[in-house]
């Protein structure tokens, strides 16, 4: 069954009272927020991690788009981390500068050009490579492929659905924090969230 969540409805929440003060201010912020300049990652490097995802997670320009490199290099400048990285892993800082650079040498490897001039099939193929575990490149001696992949892809996706207007696509209407919450049993809905398309 499909479900369909109508262009500017969460944002329309944010704007009720069953949404806390605190929350609506951090996702108005979001939705307010310009595209970043990079400050942790150089201009080479940003490019290449929007790139990047864009083949990760591509974005339809008609809602506006989510700024995910802008979210990654925020972080990153702020050096803020969930607490905990694997043991293979270099610190967040590092392994995306290395994961960085193998990337583009793994495209250069198996295309002859660097992964942001490379048509998208083939960006993905460096991709898949890359999510494997097996891409070409002495820099992924350094910070191993396949985790690279899984920390990135994980920001990625965290970057876009904490964001209202990916929150709006799939119809998460968990913003709305303020206790109002009445229709518990299974399969009650609040006035608030989505319906059965027709």
């Amino acid at each position: 069954m499909d479900y369909h969540y109508p262009a500017g409805t969460v944002r329309d929440l944010l704007a009720t009272d069953a949404v806390t003060d605190a929350t609506r201010q951090a996702l108005t912020e979001r939705l307010e927020q310009q595209p970043r300049q990079p400050t942790f990652f150089s201009a080479d490097e940003f490019k290449l991690l929007t790139c990047i995802t864009n083949r990760l997670l591509p974005q339809d320009d008609s809602v506006g788009r989510i700024d995910i490199a802008g979210a990654i290099d925020e972080r990153l400048t702020n050096n803020k981390s969930d607490g905990w990285r694997y043991d293979s892993m270099p610190n967040d800082r590092e392994a995306y500068q290395l994961g960085l650079k193998a990337t583009d040498e793994s495209a250069v490897a198996l295309y002859g050009a660097p992964f942001c001039d490379l048509p998208v099939e083939q960006q993905d193929e460096v991709l898949n490579a890359v999510q494997a575990g097996t891409p070409p490149g002495v820099t992924w001696q350094q910070v191993p492929a396949g985790r690279f992949f899984e920390e990135t892809f994980a920001e990625v996706v965290n970057a876009y659905y904490s964001h209202p207007l990916g929150q709006e696509e799939i119809g998460y209407v968990g913003m709305a924090d303020v206790p109002t919450w009445q229709q518990l049993k299974l399969n009650e809905l609040e006035t608030r969230e989505p319906r059965p398309i027709d």
